[in-house]
């Protein structure tokens, strides 16, 4: 058999569905409520390079700040342990020489410990603000018996899985060459170190590691805010939506009780901003006197009829009945009228036929009482 052969042989156990798009047809883009959901989920755009190198760099700072007085410790903490420690009995004395350990530790670790999680907390704060969600951490049997083929097709053969392994080559070559670069640089002082006593080599190596530290905090700091970007860019193309994705949302969110009656109310609020708006034009208030209130314009060289611009009930009523004294439009006590008019007209609707004569009667009654209706309706025709 052949090479080539070989070779197909082992490619057809390959599926081609691997190297298939994860996002084919979907083409919009996340709506808030599916990025809220993923949020609430833990899902969110987080580059775990940056966070690590945040770190990286504010241990390397602290380092460089307190290596002279950790160094001292050091030297301090050997001291008593060469010197002092021996004299004392293990048996009698076991307390308080753990105590003695203790301390030393302490002194070494907190500053570095301290303000590796006071980065790593910052560091996650800059990328995706306050979050906490327990989601993440509930038991998931998918993750105990992990599938296989979706994990070496999200590792292996992914645009993912594929950028993730060159990042990682490409950050291990950087630090590799780093380090040639500095140790190459110092290789005549390291020669000399075999003449030099213990604490000046250890001394000399720590400024050397510190140095390389700090360097390589760096450029894995610029690395990492580049990963961000593309962590970023490539959530929101995990996130993207099919269009029948798109309009199940809108049903859903249509269908949602607390949405419709949020919307319900804010049309209420629209609308009865607008009818009050329109109380101080209207000819006539036709009351209840005080449950009902239905304020009616007519305007003969406009409309066939006159039309309903405000109605309302209660609070609203008396609202109309309020802007309506101050502004001297005429009220006027029908209830059989107010109540038929609330309940078989809308706002902008013309007043039915069968209310004509009634509504006539009113208009009659307000021209002999109303000095303003007299001017409307009789007046010069400045108004109408």
């Amino acid at each position: 058999m052949s090479v080539y052969e070989n070779s197909q042989d082992l490619f057809s156990h390959v599926h081609l569905q691997w190297f298939a798009p994860e996002d084919e047809g979907r083409t919009e883009e996340p709506t808030e409520y599916k990025l809220r959901k993923a949020r609430e989920e833990g899902q969110v755009a987080k580059s775990q390079d940056l966070t690590g190198s945040i770190v990286l760099l504010f241990t390397s700072i602290t380092l460089a700040l307190f290596a002279p007085s950790m160094l001292a410790t050091i030297r301090s903490m050997f001291r008593w342990f060469i010197t002092e420690s021996i004299t004392l009995d293990i048996t009698t004395s076991g307390n308080y020489v753990f105590m003695v350990f203790l301390d030393y530790v302490i002194r070494l670790v907190f500053p570095i410990a301290l303000v590796s999680v006071v980065a790593a907390l910052g560091a996650n704060l800059l990328q995706v603000g306050f979050l906490f969600t327990t989601k993440p951490l509930r038991p998931d049997l998918k993750r105990i018996v992990p599938n296989f083929i979706k994990y070496f097709q999200r590792t292996l053969f992914s645009t993912d899985g594929l950028y993730n392994i060159a990042k990682s080559i490409g950050k291990v070559i950087i630090l590799i060459v780093l380090v040639y670069l500095n140790v190459q640089a110092d290789i005549p002082r390291l020669l000399k170190l075999q003449t030099a006593t213990i604490w000046v080599s250890f001394q000399f190596i720590a400024a050397l590691a510190l140095r390389v530290l700090l360097e390589a905090s760096v450029i894995l700091l610029v690395l990492a805010l580049l990963d961000y970007l593309v962590q970023r860019r490539q959530f929101r193309k995990q996130m993207r939506m099919t269009k029948q994705e798109i309009k199940e949302e809108y049903k859903m969110m249509e269908g949602d009780p607390l949405v419709r009656s949020k919307l319900r109310e804010r049309m209420r609020e629209l609308l009865t901003r607008n009818m009050i708006a329109n109380v101080p034009k209207a000819d006539v208030v036709i009351t209840n006197p005080t449950h009902y209130a239905v304020a009616i314009e007519w305007d003969r060289t406009k409309m066939i009829a006159p039309m309903v611009v405000a109605k309302g009930v209660d609070r609203i009523a008396l609202e109309i009945r309020r802007i309506a004294e101050e502004n001297k439009v005429p009220i006027v006590e029908n209830r059989p009228l107010a109540r038929a008019l609330y309940a078989e007209t809308e706002v902008g609707d013309i007043i039915p036929e069968q209310h004509w004569n009634a509504i006539a009667t009113v208009l009659a009654y307000i021209v002999k009482t109303s000095e303003r209706a007299r001017e409307r309706f009789l007046g010069t025709g400045t108004e109408r």
